[in-house]
């Protein structure tokens, strides 16, 4: 029972210390006890505190035949912040994942939307009833905001400031971030809110929430990535989407319409610029433009 102990005490100081998401907790959590699971299996009487590089290594073998490269990535990313808090807390004077290295993975760039397929899947929702108008609003946000599906469903009607033209976006970690939204998107909203979840008979605890069920609770996850997979289909549209897909067509559309890097950043609320750099990668144009534009040996 080491383990369990360990792991919770771990997800404690993750919510605590470094304000974790709970989403990012869990997988964390899922991936210790993978490891647990194994050594259970294998017989292997190792707890958190003597557990070597060697064994660690036998498990990470048995990783490569089952799983991608990014999601063994992952496990030995989980690993090694475990037994780094291990330490931390002096539990243990080494981390013993420091001589495990991780697969090497490419850069995957995301997919993204045309104005032209955003629109065909806008318009193919059948507005004629109340969950197709709150569609609308739904996809109509995630697009004109860059919002992740998680900031979508916990968006709250005290978080949409339209006089000021922002709404207050709570992100991982319950990081916060004002993004600027558009009179298109805002009228689409207001619609939505006042002549559709008007018409619903709320539960008591979302009634601050924006986006509904037909039961008056809040969307899950499940419910939007259904929504969008059953418009693709509507439509015709061959491309793999999800929700994520209109976040990665919002930063795009302002990279290539001229937006610069450091504004498209706090609006997707990357913690780092580097994680925005990969927009770039779409559309090289984008620096020859920058250069252009901004450096005075360009033209003569």
């Amino acid at each position: 029972m080491r383990w369990q102990h360990h792991i919770k005490d771990f997800s404690i100081y993750l919510k605590l210390e470094h304000n974790s998401a709970t989403n990012t907790i869990a997988a964390y959590t899922r991936d210790l006890n993978k490891l647990q699971r194994w050594l259970d299996d294998h017989q292997i009487n190792m707890d958190p505190i003597n557990i070597t590089t060697t064994t660690l290594k036998d498990f990470n073998q048995t990783l490569g035949g089952d799983l991608q490269a990014s999601t063994q990535a992952r496990i030995l990313s989980s690993l090694k912040t475990f037994f780094s808090y291990l330490q931390l807390e002096e539990y243990r004077v080494d981390n013993p994942m420091d001589l495990i290295e991780a697969p090497r993975l490419g850069r995957k760039l995301p997919d993204t939307l045309s104005e032209e397929e955003i629109d065909l899947l806008i318009n193919s929702i059948d507005r004629s009833t109340p969950h197709g108008e709150r569609n609308r609003a739904i996809l109509e946000t995630l697009y004109a905001c860059g919002l992740r599906v998680s900031e979508l469903i916990d968006l709250k009607i005290s978080d949409l400031f339209f006089d000021e033209g922002l709404i207050l976006v709570t992100g991982k970690g319950n990081k916060q971030r004002y993004v600027p939204i558009g009179s298109h998107t805002i009228k689409i909203i207001d619609y939505y809110i006042k002549l559709v979840r008007s018409t619903i008979n709320v539960q008591p605890r979302y009634t601050n929430t924006v986006f509904l069920n037909r039961r008056g609770k809040s969307l899950t996850r499940a419910m939007i990535f259904t929504i969008i997979k059953d418009l693709k289909q509507q439509c015709g549209l061959k491309k793999k989407i999800s929700p994520h897909t209109f976040r990665h067509s919002f930063a795009t559309h302002l990279l290539e319409n001229g937006a610069d890097l450091r504004s498209i950043q706090m609006m997707l609320g990357h913690e780092s610029i580097t994680t925005t750099e990969i927009y770039v990668h779409l559309d090289r144009s984008y620096l020859k433009t920058a250069l252009e534009k901004f450096h005075p040996r360009t033209t003569y």
